[in-house]
């Protein structure tokens, strides 16, 4: 898996110049989609096109009007999804990033196998390009099943946990 230091790195070989700061602006369009329920949001000036889409995004792309381009490539996570037949609903990441059960190593996780949820609560967090984003309950009930493991590099769409 790539981090966000080596596509800076990619950036700059190609002649792009993206840097840090770049980046932390990409990733806050990206929190703005999110945070309104938005599809895609495409940015535009004289010498750079930046087009953010949310759900199914498999890939980011800026393209720079020299015909150059930084493509983020698909992650190499190797490890597949449990497949479940088991009852229950399913919560399943909203994005590609990180998986952490707790706000911090120290910290107690949010919820366990076992525990009683309710519609709204933080479950967890996706951290995806160094952005927490909490993870908020969409059922009620008790938590069946966690499938993925804390610090779990997670795909859009994969099971996380199954809530009955």
């Amino acid at each position: 898996m790539h981090k966000l230091e080596d596509y800076i790195i990619m950036s700059k070989e190609m002649g792009n110049g993206l840097d840090l700061n770049d980046i932390k602006a990409i990733s806050d369009i990206a929190k703005i989609i999110k945070d309104n329920d938005l599809g895609k949001i495409k940015i535009k000036n004289a010498d750079l096109e930046i087009c953010v889409e949310a759900k199914a995004c498999t890939a980011a792309s800026v393209v720079n009007s020299t015909a150059s381009s930084v493509a983020v490539p698909d992650s190499d996570v190797s490890a597949e999804p449990k497949e479940t037949a088991e009852s229950g609903n399913i919560c399943k990441s909203p994005i590609v990033g990180t998986f952490y059960a707790a706000s911090a190593p120290d910290k107690e996780p949010f919820v366990s196998v076992g525990s009683q949820v309710h519609k709204g609560d933080v479950i967890y967090i996706i951290e995806s390009m160094k952005v927490m984003s909490e993870v908020n309950s969409e059922f009620d009930g008790k938590v069946k099943e966690i499938c993925v493991n804390n610090g779990d590099a997670v795909e859009f769409g994969q099971p996380i946990m199954i809530i009955e």
